[in-house]
């Protein structure tokens, strides 16, 4: 078994990911680097940032939100969550709970991290409706 299969299942078992998106990811990783496809493909590299783009249309006016959150960002969140005393990680994942959001944080370790960013390049997630279009992709 590969580290990075191993990292895969390591987060299905921690709650981190569905099985679905374990799946996804094993298909991928199974494949090699999927080859682009579409018109929207993207070159394969390093993946840097986390991009939401949201076209809305509020109050009869068109909105545009665009937010690219840089990666690095979320890789130094886990290294400083280690930092963090255990009775407020509990604090923290109980509120996270409470709100929905059922994630253990003491079981978030970098190298998982590395492991699903590798893989966010293939991902991307398009929701259409009436009022808005939502799409969240990585580049």
């Amino acid at each position: 078994m590969t580290e990075q299969r191993k990292d895969i299942l390591d987060m299905l078992a921690s709650g981190m990911i569905t099985a679905e998106e374990a799946e996804q990811l094993i298909a991928a990783l199974e494949r090699g680097q999927a080859p682009a496809a579409g018109p929207d493909a993207r070159p394969k590299g390093k993946v840097k940032y986390l991009r939401v783009v949201v076209d809305a249309t509020d109050n009869g006016e068109p909105s545009r939100v665009n937010v690219r959150v840089p990666l690095q960002l979320l890789r130094a969140g886990v290294r400083l969550a280690a930092l963090v005393p255990p009775q407020a990680l509990a604090k923290a994942n109980a509120s996270l709970s409470d709100s929905g959001v059922p994630i253990d944080l003491a079981q978030l370790k970098p190298e998982q991290l590395e492991a699903l960013v590798e893989h966010l390049d293939d991902v991307t997630v398009e929701v259409d409706s009436p009022d808005a279009t939502v799409r969240v992709f990585c580049e």
